[in-house]
């Protein structure tokens, strides 16, 4: 081996990208983001409450969500793609003035409960109509600056109390996605049945060899041991997920599988504070439909996951707060293809013990002609990170000064979400 400094000094960044590079490797495997495989310290923080978010990529058209069902400009500017005010398949009233999408009905139980509410009107106050930027700025928290380097849900991480570990925060998809890049360590579970899938790194050869090249006290040696310990234990708990769920029979597709699994980890490792899993499919350009069609399609599965989700999560609801959001909402009108365009205001879904459900909040401004943004979109008159904040407030009892770390932007709140949360 050669011993000078240039030498040795490549010979150890070779072995960290050669580590990071097995770790990401294999897509369908428990993986750890950028800065996952230095894991951190192991203990395991004592606050058991948590944060969920299911991000919607495409821009789901919230107005087919949760339905103002009592506006005649509704109906006008939708005549084949309205969900219908009475009759078969009509709206699922919610209080006299929106009416929740009757694919959506397995959510209607945790309505009434008083767990799920919605903030209408809500969005991003950038008025881009691009998915790329309009994803980008959601997920960084910077409406507007394409530079910010990490994700709101990383630098949340960093403000949590207590020593962090990889497990700490999960995201369900194939890739670390852009809200939880940065300096802290997250876990990675791809989606559906290849979540275990073996790594290169798993191989029994290849472990052996990392094992005893890394197996000092050094940072880099520490680095990999705590980063294959943590991978371990996720391995083991989703295996035996695997076994006992299936029964011998495959599992069911889509998200509430992914729903499920999440559950299951949340379950049983209570260090786990926030989660991330992102579904696409919401650009309903063409042939969106009403009670019927793509985006009714699209909404059963996601509630019905969600409604499995709080039942499986068991006492461990009573702690957990899910955001579901979408980077922007479509027109107000649609378009000759029978479908919706790209819009701007859009609805947020707020569900989980700590909520004080049965509301829509925000301000609603109408849907008539002199009420729209650019005389074509629901305006947003209330800042996707308005309710988020409350959330790191009240519910994970974060401070102002940390708030203002994770969005640095000089934002102006309403006030009117400070009672969206039980204190």
């Amino acid at each position: 081996m050669d011993d000078r400094p240039d030498s040795r000094n490549s010979q150890i960044i070779g072995r960290r990208e050669f580590i990071r590079a097995a770790t990401l490797a294999a897509s369908g495997a428990v993986i750890f983001g950028p800065h996952a495989w230095v894991a951190r310290a192991s203990s395991v923080v004592n606050s058991r409450k948590r944060l969920v978010l299911v991000f919607l990529r495409g821009a789901v058209d919230g107005l087919n969500v949760v339905v103002p069902y009592d506006e005649s400009n509704y109906y006008e500017s939708r005549p084949s793609i309205a969900i219908p005010r009475i009759g078969e398949g009509a709206v699922l009233d919610l209080d006299g003035h929106f009416g929740l999408n009757p694919a959506l009905a397995s959510l209607m139980p945790a309505w009434k409960e008083g767990l799920l509410a919605f903030v209408h009107s809500c969005g991003s106050p950038d008025p881009t109509r691009s998915h790329f930027d309009a994803q980008d700025y959601i997920e960084s928290g910077t409406p507007g600056i394409r530079t910010t380097p990490d994700g709101w849900m990383n630098r949340t991480l960093a403000a949590l109390p207590g020593k962090h570990q990889p497990t700490e925060a999960l995201s369900v998809g194939a890739v670390l996605p852009r809200i939880l890049s940065g300096s802290m360590p997250v876990a990675n579970v791809s989606p559906g049945r290849g979540a275990a899938r073996p790594l290169p790194l798993d191989n029994p050869r290849i472990e052996r060899v990392f094992d005893s090249l890394y197996n000092g006290r050094d940072p880099l040696s520490k680095a990999y041991q705590e980063g294959r310990a943590a991978r371990q234990r996720l391995l083991g708990e989703l295996r035996q997920d695997m076994a006992v769920a299936d029964n011998g029979a495959p599992g069911p597709e889509g998200f509430p599988n992914d729903a499920a699994r999440l559950a299951w980890l949340i379950q049983r490792d209570s260090s786990v504070r926030l989660a991330f899993i992102s579904l696409g499919g919401w650009d309903t350009h063409v042939n969106q439909g009403s009670i019927g069609g793509q985006l009714a399609n699209h909404l059963k599965p996601l509630g019905d996951g969600l409604a499995d989700f709080a039942k499986r999560l068991g006492s461990a609801y009573d702690d957990t707060v899910i955001l579901v959001l979408s980077e922007f909402g479509r027109t107000v009108r649609e378009n000759g293809n029978g479908g919706t365009d790209h819009g701007h205001g859009n609805v947020m879904w707020i569900m989980g013990g700590p909520v004080r459900g049965g509301r829509v909040y925000g301000r609603w401004s109408g849907l008539s002609p002199a009420d729209l943004y650019q005389e074509r979109d629901l305006a947003v008159t209330t800042d996707f990170r308005e309710p988020i904040v409350q959330v790191l407030l009240t519910h994970l009892g974060l401070s102002a000064i940390q708030i203002q770390k994770i969005f640095p932007q000089r934002l102006t709140f309403s006030g009117h979400l400070s009672t969206i949360l039980r204190g």
